[in-house]
């Protein structure tokens, strides 16, 4: 059956904004409320992403931020998200549209989502934290792939 509303689409702005949400609420205080911190992947060469280039080269596909300790002037706005991280103890600027995010997760209330389809026929996928805990060394240095698990919505859903 064909889809003519777009609802796929529809959910993924919709999810892009409870991330937009988020990150306005960490803007407004400066800090995470309580234990929240975000994992943040996004695609490294999608349009509108703004980094050094020794970053892009580093991260070549994805990369995973976290927002949690040390960053600076997050600035939110309506398509994209600026952020100072420090790689190695260098300060560097970036500018990240919501478009070119992949994964958010809030590992402090298990929540996650993914905004890219994967190869199977599921809809919007929830991607639970590894139960391990993060080091807290330096937080943007986070290795892009995550050891999460995926949970389709579907699983979920009445049939």
């Amino acid at each position: 059956m064909d889809d003519y509303i777009g609802y796929e689409a529809l959910t993924q702005a919709a999810m892009r904004g409870v991330v937009r949400e988020a990150l306005k609420q960490v803007a407004s205080n400066s800090t995470p409320p309580g234990d929240h911190h975000f994992y943040i992947t996004f695609r490294s060469r999608a349009p509108g992403v703004k980094m050094a280039e020794q970053l892009i080269e580093r991260f070549p596909e994805e990369m995973t931020i976290v927002v949690q300790h040390q960053f600076w002037d997050l600035e939110v706005h309506e398509g994209f998200f600026e952020i100072i991280l420090k790689f190695n103890g260098v300060p560097q600027h970036l500018s990240i549209p919501f478009a070119a995010m992949t994964r958010f997760v809030d590992p402090a209330v298990n929540f996650g989502v993914s905004f890219e389809k994967q190869a199977t026929d599921d809809d919007t996928e929830l991607i639970l934290p590894p139960q391990t805990p993060a080091s807290e060394g330096d937080e943007a240095d986070v290795a892009s792939s995550t050891d999460a698990t995926i949970v389709s919505l579907d699983h979920f859903r009445r049939k």
